[in-house]
């Protein structure tokens, strides 16, 4: 027996938790992954896995058991800049990306691993550039992989938790240049047209726009950098299902008095629903845990985005970590709540083996209420 197995075939705890301090101990902040994913390549070829890395720098584990459905788990490499000490304190495990999104990725690939009686094909991959406008890594997944049966992304929801859906984003940038002109000179100045594009920006989404509300937009001016002749204000925006896009954007330009409005990334809200197979799978897991699980919505944006745009499949994102330390100064992770995820995702994989399964095959216990959350 390998020594990272236990006799019933899981993931031992020494092994998971010595696989996720070595991936915190490999820096891999955005554009900076490789080292990550060729470590991540080894490992998962030692764990039974067909492991490569593709041609962006995904790295990518296959387990080939059977005719049976595809099953992919997508978590993410990279992570912001910034270095926090790696170290174990009273249970916890502290790193940048220990939740964001180590913590994640790692407990798919342990459960993955240990899913010795799936009968048929799981896909684990690590992508690159999350945390980056343009999610290239995902954007070449969708591309280039044939649709799976179903999807699980990884990202901290807390080991009781299931995201149902994220809100969408949208990126811009204006630009604008005037003439050089004396500071009193009472026309507009570039750095005031900047500023005077983000009012316009908040009052056109109008008084209820917030970043706590799920169903309502929310702006961010991200930077602003500008004189009397030149001026640049990045613009976010997230937006909740069936926003109107094209009519904001078309609205902001026709109001803007001089400059450039440029459109830098779009990618549209994503929603299931409670019935969704992956859901019940996780909650299913969760449950049998004896927790009570909760079923979440989340005001930020994930690589679920990307991938829903393209594949309407059942999905779901799920991972241990506390998501209000993303990107914190004292990232870590409960080292007992990880090693709860493995057992949770474990059991999800086990109950969506017999994929395509409707809705109401299922466990017929009431789904809990769904919550919004940053």
């Amino acid at each position: 027996m390998n020594w990272a197995f236990t006799s019933s075939g899981n993931v031992t705890e020494t092994y998971a938790t010595g696989l996720l301090r070595k991936m915190l101990e490999i820096p891999s902040s955005s554009y900076q992954e490789r080292a990550l994913a060729d470590y991540l390549a080894e490992t998962m070829t030692d764990l039974g896995f067909q492991a490569h890395i593709d041609g962006v720098g995904n790295v990518i584990g296959v387990i080939e058991r059977g005719a049976g459905p595809t099953l992919m788990l997508l978590g993410h490499l990279d992570t912001v800049s910034g270095h926090v000490p790696v170290r174990s304190e009273d249970g916890r495990l502290y790193g940048r990306g220990a939740v964001d999104a180590k913590g994640p990725l790692a407990a798919m690939i342990c459960a993955a691993a240990g899913a010795v009686d799936f009968p048929g094909r799981i896909v684990v991959i690590g992508v690159v550039e999350e945390e980056t406008p343009r999610s290239r890594g995902a954007m070449a997944v969708r591309a280039t992989h044939d649709r799976p049966d179903a999807l699980i992304i990884g990202e901290p929801s807390g080991w009781s938790s299931v995201v149902l859906g994220y809100k969408g984003k949208l990126d811009l940038r204006y630009t604008v240049k005037c003439p050089a002109t004396h500071p009193s000179n009472p026309v507009p100045k570039a750095s005031e047209l900047a500023v005077a594009c983000w009012d316009t920006l908040v009052e056109l989404l109008g008084p209820d726009a917030s970043h706590g509300v799920f169903d309502q937009p929310g702006a961010t001016l991200c930077q602003l950098n500008g004189d009397l002749t030149s001026a640049t204000a990045d613009l976010s925006i997230r937006i909740p299902p069936g926003f109107d896009v094209e009519a904001l954007v078309r609205g902001l330009r026709e109001r803007l008095p001089a400059g450039n409005l440029e459109v830098l990334n779009s990618v549209a809200a994503c929603r299931v629903g409670r019935a969704d197979p992956v859901v019940r799978s996780l909650v299913s897991g969760v449950r049998r845990l004896h927790a009570q699980p909760r079923l979440v919505v989340k005001t930020a944006t994930s690589d679920m985005n990307t991938l829903a745009e393209v594949w309407d499949i059942p999905m779901a994102t799920y991972g241990p970590g506390d998501s209000s330390l993303d990107h914190a100064d004292d990232e870590h992770i409960v080292l007992s709540d990880y090693m709860r995820g493995i057992d949770v995702l474990t059991i999800a994989i086990s109950e969506l083996a017999h994929l395509p399964v409707r809705p109401d095959d299922r466990a017929t216990d009431a789904p809990p209420p769904v919550r919004s959350l940053r």
